[in-house]
């Protein structure tokens, strides 16, 4: 990312826009890079569209679990309209012109939507603690009125720290003529455009980052513990296996989630090099939302007979039309 700037009197420097310069790919290399990653939005665009229709419209899906499931749904679809487009003009454009306050909102979003995911994957680990070990308890333990405030927190927890922390980066003086190679408006790559001391912002950041993720992280292990505990307690292997079953989902995202944003989020300024940052920043922005959907969606029974239902809804309807349009 380079910075375009104009002169003020006084020789002070103002930043009126950045230009992004992407992956450093060419040629047929870049046109496949650029269909792959249009696939993939494509494919996490359309999963994550249909997993918000059926657990909406479905009456067997209006459970805590599949609640919880379409706000991660809706977060995968906002963090990747934020992220996405804008990469896949990088790869069309030699050098793509983006003003200051657009570098600025998205940087915003960014930190917004996974401040947001960490809190709510922590919420469904909570709901299957609860639907293991308290089974008879659940429907009383996660009533909608709970549900609904614990969405809602997990939508707004992301608001100050996004808020906060973009307002002061931006505050800062930046440099001309310093060039960061990446693909989207990150902490990393804006903050070594910084020419003030960033020390304390770092530091404040670093410290923000591991409570964002140190919080959701321990109600995630706590909650598997209780799991565990409950469930090496059932006597039959079959009831421990289904058990598991229904908490496995969750886990793998998690541990996708928290394996790659971790490396990147928790080192502003860390010594991986710039193609390596790209490469973990891709995976958690484009491949790791394309795998929630095909472990949330594709992968899961109740899903895809939900789906079934409202096809074979929509094309009962749509034949019950044709017969009476044609009567």
């Amino acid at each position: 990312m380079q910075l375009v700037e104009e002169m003020k009197p006084g020789n002070q420097t103002i930043i009126t826009h950045f230009i992004l310069l992407g992956f450093a790919f060419h040629g047929k290399i870049r046109l496949l890079f650029f269909i792959a990653i249009s696939f993939m939005f494509l494919a996490i665009m359309t999963g994550n569209s249909l997993t918000v229709v059926v657990t909406t419209i479905d009456p067997a899906l209006h459970t805590p679990m599949y609640y919880f499931l379409k706000n991660l749904a809706l977060m995968e679809i906002c963090y990747s309209l934020s992220v996405v487009p804008k990469m896949l003009v990088t790869l069309l454009v030699e050098r793509k012109i983006t003003s200051f306050t657009a570098c600025a909102l998205q940087l915003n979003c960014v930190v917004l939507f996974v401040t947001c995911e960490c809190f709510l994957l922590g919420t469904m680990a909570y709901d299957r603690q609860v639907a293991i070990c308290h089974p008879l308890h659940y429907s009383t333990m996660m009533n909608r009125n709970l549900c609904v405030k614990m969405a809602i927190g997990s939508w707004l927890s992301g608001v100050p720290v996004a808020v906060g922390f973009t307002t002061w980066l931006f505050t800062l003086p930046f440099c001309g003529g310093n060039k960061v190679d990446h693909f989207f408006r990150d902490v990393s790559p804006v903050l070594k455009l910084v020419c003030a001391d960033t020390a304390l912002f770092e530091l404040l950041i670093f410290v923000a980052t591991v409570i964002i993720m140190m919080i959701p992280f321990s109600l995630i292990a706590i909650s598997y513990l209780c799991i565990i505990h409950a469930v090496l307690h059932i006597p039959s292997g079959v009831g421990r296996k289904r058990a598991f079953s229904t908490c496995a989902a969750h886990l793998l995202v998690v541990t996708l989630f928290y394996s790659t944003a971790g490396i990147i989020h928790l080192q502003p300024k860390s010594s991986l090099s710039s193609n390596m940052k790209k490469m973990v920043s891709l995976s958690y922005t484009v491949v790791t939302p394309v795998l929630n959907t095909i472990i949330y969606s594709l992968r899961n029974q109740e899903v895809k007979q939900s789906l079934r239902r409202c096809f074979d809804r929509t094309l009962l309807m749509k034949q019950l039309a044709i017969f009476l349009l044609s009567g």
